[in-house]
């Protein structure tokens, strides 16, 4: 917020100050205010320059013909922005920030601040064994020694054909899922809590973990200590059935059509994928205006949930490296240079979604798009490169982040 500084004179008398001098005095702190006023507002944003940096760069994401669109939220100096784009369905239905979209991998994020928040309040430990939660896995090997904390950072070891290309098709019951990990043996080059492997086999198992301890279904769980105390009706880990969520009537006439990168239609609204079939192993849903809340949170502005803070702390703690890309902190990347990012994206076939943030500046941005293998995240690191840096400075840090994704 741009303060700049005000003076009242009080009095009828100069307390002895002759009146040339009491003016030189008032100009110099005067030029002093306008100063601190104009290098205040040199650094304070616009909605017109946020409207057009998201616009520019949304347009990279943009389909040139044919259905698909994306919304857009940006968290700015405590402020909300939205944008929206494009076309929900191909009926032309415009795509709002009501708009129901599946957040693809973008739920993770919503895991670890549930976790980190039953950490900071001693409910468990991320250093506690998974098998001291889910008992059947204390029959197993290698899969004893995997900690909570090691499933959120990818660094366990453990990794499903089914979590890398090509994505062989197999399909999980939890039995199935228990008696598989029973039998993993870890990498022989692997060091368990430092070294990165993908896994979203680990967030399923997370998901028993936490279930089983708090003796609750995991989206109750999730709907009881994070949806609902920060407000966010429009967000769910719903049941599927058929590839469909099974959502609220409400919830699912705002679910948007997903389309692949061709622009053809995948599935009906609500469509959820996915090797694992039992409850609490689809994908989330939200809006970009619930998305908005939740990254407010995210940047420290949400200060009613106990321990939130210091869990959204935790949950951002770089723990392994995976250069030259990004330190991996709890499903979250911290790429760190003239100011640190802190990010994550989402992927399908079918959707593309990103949630970024920029804590030292207070800058934040969500992006969702109805169409499957679209770069989002570059998108949303260009925004906010361009809305929390000096020009310069941005495209240097642009360069040397597109040089590591190279």
């Amino acid at each position: 917020m741009l303060q700049c500084i005000i003076i009242d004179w009080i009095g009828t008398g100069w307390g002895g100050v002759d009146l040339e001098s009491a003016m030189r005095l008032i100009e110099g702190v005067l030029i002093a205010a306008f100063v601190t006023c104009a290098a205040n507002a040199s650094w304070a944003l616009t909605d017109r320059q946020v409207r057009e940096a998201v616009a520019e760069e949304v347009d990279e994401v943009m389909p040139e013909h044919g259905p698909g669109g994306a919304a857009v939220a940006v968290r700015v100096d405590g402020r909300t922005l939205f944008f929206n784009f494009g076309t929900a369905a191909r009926s032309g239905k415009p795509i709002t920030s009501d708009s129901l979209f599946n957040l693809a991998s973008l739920g993770k994020t919503f895991d670890t601040t549930l976790l980190s928040m039953a950490v900071r309040q001693g409910e468990v430990s991320l250093d506690d064994p998974v098998a001291k939660y889910v008992v059947e896995l204390q029959r197993g090997g290698d899969i004893q020694r995997v900690t909570l904390g090691q499933l959120v950072t990818y660094t366990s070891g453990v990794s499903l054909p089914q979590d890398h290309p090509p994505w062989p098709k197999a399909h999980y019951t939890l039995p199935v899922f228990l008696n598989y990990l029973n039998k993993w043996k870890l990498p022989a080059d692997h060091e368990p809590g430092k070294a990165f492997i993908y896994s979203h086999a680990s967030y399923m198992l997370l998901h028993i973990a936490l279930e089983r301890h708090f003796g609750m279904p995991y989206a109750a769980l999730l709907d009881e200590r994070l949806i609902r105390p920060l407000g966010l009706s429009s967000t769910v880990l719903p049941l599927h059935r058929n590839s469909v969520a099974q959502l609220p009537p409400a919830l699912m006439r705002r679910a948007v059509q997903n389309y692949d990168d061709l622009g053809h239609p995948v599935g009906k609204p609500g469509n959820v994928q996915g090797f694992y079939h039992w409850p609490g192993t689809g994908q989330m849903f939200s809006s970009a205006r619930d998305m908005a809340t939740f990254l407010a949170a995210q940047l420290g502005e949400h200060a009613e949930l106990p321990m939130l803070q210091e869990a959204i702390a935790l949950a951002h703690k770089p723990v392994a490296a995976n250069p030259p890309y990004f330190m991996q902190a709890q499903a979250w990347e911290v790429r760190q240079g003239a100011t640190t990012i802190v990010d994550k994206n989402g992927a399908l076939d079918n959707t593309s979604t990103y949630i970024g943030l920029m804590p030292e500046k207070r800058l934040g941005v969500v992006i969702m798009v109805n169409r499957g293998e679209q770069y989002v995240a570059k998108v949303g690191r260009r925004i906010l490169l361009r809305l929390g840096l000096p020009s310069d400075v941005a495209r240097k840090e642009l360069r040397d982040l597109e040089k590591s994704d190279e």
